[in-house]
């Protein structure tokens, strides 16, 4: 039987593909709201057992969106206590950047425990590893459980971003094929851009989790076999998308590129949504909004 994209003999040695990205927000129903009004299809509300609920957007190249909320907060502060790193870093993110944002880029793995030990022996493990279960609802309302293994790294004293390796330990056998299917025609992630205001300064963390060097001296280019992740500074994500890069950070998730068929008719459903865009070359950006905590770029692959 071939490999599936989560079994460890998947993972040849090279850089670990681009997983899921954590957007906290403060209310689902906002966040719903506004993915929708993007176009996306959002899947019905999962529940942690720790206190944080999402409502994820499924892609077609297995990547997808993990809007987060707090859905009991007394059952949060317990795992907080009781050494719950995923919850206990969007705490801190919530507590110094508002409730609206992007926390964590999470890279697949086969070997959660393995890279645990990297990160310790580097010096950038952000704490213990989390294991967990939960229920997973297509959108015919079939359920099957799903099943992870988290390990975290992060620098120094960063609040604003963290990175995790996720092992799937236990894929949801369920139908995606309607969770993938997006009015706005978005297919994947093919970029995630970061600002930092010393971006050489974050490669050595960012190349040890993902396991893959910055392409040449001095890039501010990491190619995942799936994505891209690209660190700017403040002036130069500027420039690029025409949005203020915001509070000066070590590093900070900003934006989210998306390949989409048809740029037409992404701009057409943002104008009928009355969704403000704008176009810059042959990319169409949607600033960050409530339910929305990055920017979001819109562009055609042929």
């Amino acid at each position: 039987m071939p490999a599936g994209p989560h079994s460890p003999s998947a993972y040849p040695p090279g850089p670990y593909p681009l997983d899921h990205l954590v957007l906290p927000t403060a209310s689902l129903d906002g966040a719903r709201a506004r993915l929708n009004s993007l176009g996306f299809v959002v899947a019905p509300t999962g529940v942690h057992p720790f206190g944080t609920e999402n409502c994820c957007v499924f892609l077609e190249d297995a990547t997808y969106l993990e809007p987060l909320a707090v859905g009991n907060a007394q059952a949060a502060a317990k795992a907080i206590a009781d050494g719950n790193v995923f919850v206990a870093r969007d705490r801190a993110y919530r507590d110094k950047r508002g409730d609206e944002g992007f926390s964590a880029l999470v890279l697949g793995t086969g070997n959660a425990d393995a890279d645990h030990m990297r990160y310790v022996e580097a010096g950038l493990s952000a704490g213990d590893m989390l294991s967990f279960s939960r229920a997973f609802a297509d959108a015919a309302g079939k359920s099957d459980t799903a099943s992870f293994k988290l390990a975290f790294a992060s620098g120094a004293g960063a609040k604003d971003a963290f990175l995790f390796a996720c092992e799937r330990i236990n894929p949801p056998k369920v139908d995606r094929t309607a969770l993938q299917a997006h009015a706005n025609g978005a297919t994947g992630i093919i970029e995630v851009v970061a600002v930092s205001d010393q971006p050489s300064e974050q490669h050595r963390l960012i190349s040890i989790v993902a396991r893959g060097p910055a392409s040449g001296q001095g890039s501010t280019a990491i190619g995942l076999p799936n994505a891209t992740l690209t660190l700017l500074e403040p002036a130069a994500f500027e420039a690029r998308f025409g949005i203020p890069a915001g509070a000066p950070s070590e590093l900070r998730f900003a934006a989210v590129v998306f390949s989409v068929r048809r740029a037409d008719t992404v701009a057409g459903l943002l104008a009928a949504c009355s969704v403000e865009y704008d176009i810059r070359g042959n990319d169409i950006v949607v600033r960050p909004a409530p339910g929305q905590g990055a920017a979001f770029i819109f562009r055609e692959i042929a």
